[in-house]
Order: C-alpha cells, then structure tokens, then sequence
C-alpha cells in the first residue's frame, strides 16, 4: 500500500512487532542511524509512543545512532551495535543525509550499505520488521524543487522496495510542505539537525506508519520472504569488525590500549580512549588478511591525518586521502572501503602511509577493521 498524500508506503507491513507486542508483551526495538537518531528528539518521542500504545509490553530499545556514519559503516557495525543485544523485533533505520554527504557520487556504496543492514538483519532473524527513513537536508530539497529523486533516497528505496519494507520519505514531506507555505526551512526546521519543531514533525510521521499498519487485521508471526539474490551481490550483508590484533604490523604501527589524540582537537564517543592501530610517521605499513568480498577501516579522521597507499593482493597501489572538510577541528569517524567486489576467498591488504606526500608528523588512526565475508575458521586438529 502506497500513501502519497502520507508520504509513507506500507508494503509488507509491521505485523511480526505488532503481534511480539501485544502477546509475548515485550520487544526490542532499534534506531540505527547518525547524529539525528542519536540526539534527544524524534527517537524519544517514537519511544513513548510505543510505551503508549502498549502500556502492558516491556520494551528494549536499542539506541544505535552514531552522528556521521551512514549505511556503509551501519553495515559493518549492526553485529556488534545492534544484534549483539539479541534478536530485534522492530528496526528503525535512516542513511539518507549522511550517504548524501559522505558518499555523493558512489550510488553503488549507498545501495551496498543499505542492502547489508537489511539483508543480514533478516538472515539473523526473518521475523524483524524494518522501517527505512528519509530525513531532510538542503541538498534534498534541491534535488524535488529540479523533479528529481536524490540519489541516496532512490537506492535506499529500491533495498525497501526489493525486501518488502515500509518507508517513510520525510525529506519529501518536508519539500512539499515547505512549499505549500506551511513552514519554512529557516525559521522553523533551522538544519538538518532539526529543531525540536522538525524531530516532533519525524515522531507524528512515524505515527502515522505504525497507525496504518496495525490499522490493518491482526495476522499471526510469519517469516519475510529473502529474496534469493541479493539487489547487488557485492552488498556487504556478511559485515562486521575484525578484531584489531588480526592485522599485522609490519613497520611504523602501534597497538594502542586506549588512544587520546595529542593535538587539540574535538572527539566522538566510541572514537577516543578506545583500542586503535596507530601510524605516527610516513613509510609506517600494515597488513591486514582476510577472507570475504570486501574490507576498509573506520579511522578517527583528524589533524594531520595522512595520505594513505592501499595494495590488495599484490596488486597496484590506490591511493586514499584519509582527510575530511571536518578533520581540522574534529577526530571523524569516516569509512574508507580499500577493497570491494572481490572473489569471496582469502586476501591481502597492505596499507602504507605514503612517504611522499605526506609531512613527517602524519598520522593515521584505525578504530575499527571492516570485513564483509563469513569468518574462516580452521579446523581444530584431532
């Protein structure tokens, strides 16, 4: 079902939640997503909603926001943010503004990202319901007023589309309302951190989807269909953190315990006073094997932050600026994917911080290892 005047489509709805909450009377419900789930606003006001529609369920909520990230590192960190909690009832996911900012000309990433939280959600458990939102942002707005879709709304719609998930287009409601002279963006939604007038236009949107769905008859528990092949099979369904000790330090890396910058410069929480590979000079090299189609590394992107040279499997080298518009003044959680669409096997990665482009005080610091491929495990001997 399809509400355009709501700006949401149902498709195969939220019955599975619905019945969890009304007879086991409890559920965990996630909100996956950046800095606008993970600021007091929308997320809360949703959490009393649900308390108030069913004041007899114990609920779990999951806050899983993490301000910059977008669809590929949410696909890569739904095991340990998300599924580490236990089997989800109710998800809640949005990439749209952050896919549009980090990743603007790589439609691919978007759909790839997307399609790794969603299908891996479901292979762990084919019950969970999954709502996809849109939120606004100038850029998209821009995109309606030239008729056409954005980018990473319209990839994200087809991973909603092909799994059978209802979405809400907020970014689009947001358009039409503001130019029928309902609102304006200025004065009263200020940023696409919305103000609190923007996150209580999210929660009465997101309202509006759980109304129609559970409007709808009351059906028993039934598992989603997984479509058989993946949107793109280069999707990052299988990805997760490896453990840091998996790399192997070759020269000019440091395991730090617990890494503090040494400049000053603001941080994120779960990116500082955390375990991190470090590179504190130009030619440092470390390797990284692993087994899967894909691998990258979330770094903490700050001042002088390095140049870095990629190799996989013996190949040529690319080459991956490691800084961001936001590095002088901010230590950014920021993904660089290093290998992608590969044979699913064993491979080989090796970083350099590049010894020619780079100042003698470069750094580079790797919080996380991301790897889209099934653990191979050797079998123990008898």
């Amino acid at each position: 079902m399809s509400d355009c005047s709501n700006f949401f489509d149902l498709r195969g709805g939220l019955a599975n939640c619905r019945a969890r909450f009304e007879q086991a009377r409890c559920g965990r419900v996630a909100f996956l997503g950046g800095s606008i789930t993970q600021s007091e606003g929308w997320r809360n006001l949703v959490m009393d909603s649900l308390r108030a529609k069913f004041p007899e369920a114990s609920f779990d909520f999951v806050a899983a926001g993490i301000g910059s990230l977008g669809s590929v590192p949410h696909a890569f960190r739904l095991e340990s943010d998300v599924l580490s909690r236990g089997e989800i009832d109710l998800l809640f996911v949005e990439a749209a503004v952050n896919d549009t900012v980090n990743i603007p000309g790589d439609p691919d990433r978007m759909r790839r990202g997307m399609e790794g939280i969603v299908r891996h959600i479901r292979l762990s458990n084919p019950l969970t319901d999954v709502i996809h939102l849109h939120f606004a942002m100038p850029e998209h707005l821009a995109d309606y007023a030239e008729g056409r879709m954005p980018k990473a709304i319209a990839e994200h719609e087809r991973i909603a589309e092909a799994y059978g998930n209802p979405s809400l287009n907020l970014s689009r409601e947001v358009f039409e309302r503001i130019r029928a002279g309902e609102f304006t963006w200025e004065r009263d939604f200020h940023d696409l951190h919305p103000s609190p007038f923007g996150h209580a236009l999210y929660a009465a949107g997101v309202d509006r989807v759980l109304e129609a769905a559970w409007s709808r008859p009351r059906a028993m528990q039934a598992p989603h269909a997984l479509p058989a092949e993946a949107v793109d099979s280069a999707s990052y369904f299988h990805g997760r953190f490896a453990p840091l000790e998996e790399a192997r330090i070759v020269q000019g890396f440091q395991l730090v315990p617990r890494w503090t910058p040494d400049l000053p410069a603001k941080t994120r929480p779960g990116f500082v006073d955390v375990p991190a590979l470090v590179a504190a000079c130009p030619g440092a090299e470390l390797r990284i094997p692993f087994h899967g189609t894909a691998a990258g590394i979330l770094i903490a992107s700050g001042p002088k932050t390095g140049v870095l040279d990629v190799s996989c499997d013996g190949g040529p080298f690319r080459r991956f600026e490691t800084a961001t518009d936001w590095s002088q003044d901010l230590y950014l959680p920021w993904t660089l994917i290093l290998a992608d669409d590969l044979p699913d096997g064993r491979h080989d990665l090796l970083l350099r911080l590049d010894s020619e482009c780079n100042p003698q005080d470069a750094t580079l610091v790797i919080c996380r290892i991301l790897i889209n491929g099934v653990p191979a495990f050797s079998p123990k001997p008898a």
